[in-house]
């Protein structure tokens, strides 16, 4: 056994679960893995995140905290370490959005207007004290990613960095960069629980929120219905926007959506580029091509004009040549 092996079980006989079952759960982008403990007849989640790696359980509880303070479903903590990166967790299930939708494709409509409120309910709250808040500044550099792993696993150089940060941070200042609102980041159907025995919002489980801060209202909206990972339909996507709107401004509201859009699509496509690179983690390349739909598809807003044919000339496309090229340099960790 390990080192984090040895962490782990001793925490869990301290926390009265040494004598559980332990089965894999799940791992994600992150350096976090979860486990699912079963002892007799209850079942609990180990969550571990080792220190050092940009997620702080601690947050995970603070965020968890305000979320159920506002009645929202979120993980109680049952026990936690957090000087060396462990909590233990309620377990919510396995009824994924995603899975939930496989099963029965009709309910798609009804999980997406559920997930939807839940953002209405959490943004209609005062968000938790001193979070990060990030500006048009932040978030243009956050999606220099796209050149800085993406183009350059592609072309083998990052092309103009300085005129994409300029670009993207005037059009984030133009349409996303208003009034302030939690955000959890990762608002996506594998991060979402379906809980048909709980009531009313409590019947979403929330997973994956430890990354919350202050940003635009529409963020976790674009997560939750241009999701990376399963295909939304067109006509979901459109009623939700209506749902979420409440008949707010139209106009204003798709360019400040579609301009989020297009920073998260951006941002996404150096994310997957470089996990294959750094990380060897190959299968996100697969949905590459999702993602570019996306970006595409926000960039044809008639406010993103001058984004679009920057994105044009200095974005090269995820051709099946193009990821290969990419999926050649696995691991090796490149020297810019």
């Amino acid at each position: 056994m390990g080192d984090r092996g040895d962490l782990s079980a001793s925490f869990l006989t301290k926390s009265g679960w040494g004598d559980a079952a332990r089965v894999f759960l799940a791992g994600d982008a992150s350096d976090r893995r979860y486990e699912r403990l079963q002892m007799v007849a209850k079942t609990a989640v180990l969550m571990d995140a080792p220190p050092g790696k940009g997620d702080d359980p601690a947050d995970f509880i603070a965020i968890g905290g305000h979320l159920n303070a506002i009645g929202l479903s979120a993980p109680r903590i049952l026990a936690q370490d957090l000087q060396r990166g462990f909590l233990l967790l309620e377990d919510l299930g396995d009824a994924l959005f995603t899975r939930v939708i496989q099963q029965e494709p009709a309910q798609e409509a009804e999980l997406y207007a559920a997930a939807t409120d839940v953002l209405l309910h959490l943004q209609s709250n005062a968000p938790p004290a001193d979070l990060p808040d990030l500006g048009a500044e932040d978030w243009a550099q956050a999606a220099g990613f796209a050149l800085e792993w993406y183009r350059f696993a592609i072309a083998g150089d990052v092309g103009d960095s300085a005129g994409f940060h300029a670009v993207l941070v005037a059009a984030m200042r133009a349409h996303a960069d208003g009034p302030r609102v939690l955000i959890l980041r990762d608002y996506h159907a594998e991060n979402l629980l379906w809980l048909p025995d709980r009531q009313g919002l409590a019947k979403v489980g929330l997973l994956d929120f430890q990354l919350g801060q202050l940003g635009q209202p529409s963020y976790d909206l674009v997560s939750l219905l241009q999701d990376a990972r399963r295909e939304v339909s067109p006509q979901t996507e459109a009623e939700m926007m209506a749902r979420f709107q409440q008949g707010a401004d139209t106009a204003g509201f798709a360019a400040a959506y579609a301009t989020v859009g297009a920073q998260r699509a951006l941002r996404i496509l150096g994310i997957f580029a470089r996990l294959c690179l750094k990380d060897g983690k190959a299968h996100y390349l697969t949905l590459i091509p999702r993602v570019w739909r996306h970006l595409q598809r926000n960039l044809s807003h008639p406010d993103l004009a001058e984004l679009a044919a920057f994105c044009a000339l200095w974005l090269p496309e995820p051709t099946p040549e193009a990821l290969e090229r990419i999926r050649r340099q696995c691991r090796t960790q490149p020297t810019r």
